[in-house]
């Protein structure tokens, strides 16, 4: 259609939202993880034993809530973008896993691994030009 094809010129203000609407949700999703302190983290970090580790949880909790909370943020403002990208993967590859290991029904770890793709789908892309990165 002619009439949408002059949006392919506002490709970067397509990821700004993007990475604004991501940002703001693992922000919030975050947050409260982060905030919860050793005991949110550690049981948080038993998911690790979904990946086979079995050690230190409340360190991998720790990571998982950071990795949430200040991924976020970079990732709204473009910053280590792909590096990010690459953390919040991992990150939701073994929430999906750890989902899917509890309740044993795929269509619960779906979100993850949408999250996950998208993610994906950004760090080839970039941040587009509205970033720190400029990419």
């Amino acid at each position: 259609m002619a009439l949408l094809s002059n949006f392919g010129k506002y490709k970067n203000f397509g990821l700004l939202i993007i990475r604004a609407g991501l940002g703001i949700l693992f922000i919030y999703h975050g947050l409260p993880k982060l905030i919860g302190g050793p005991v949110k983290w550690e049981k948080l970090g038993t998911a690790a034993g979904s990946v086979g580790i079995h050690f230190l949880p409340m360190l991998w909790g720790f990571l998982c809530a950071i990795t949430e909370t200040f991924g976020g943020v970079l990732v709204i403002v473009g910053l280590a973008f792909r590096p990010v990208c690459l953390l919040m993967v991992i990150n939701l590859i073994i929430a999906a896993l750890f989902t899917f290991r509890l309740s044993g029904n795929f269509g619960d770890a779906t979100h993850a691994i949408e999250d996950a793709i998208t993610f994906a789908g950004l760090f080839f892309l970039g941040p587009g030009a509205y970033s720190v990165d400029k990419s």
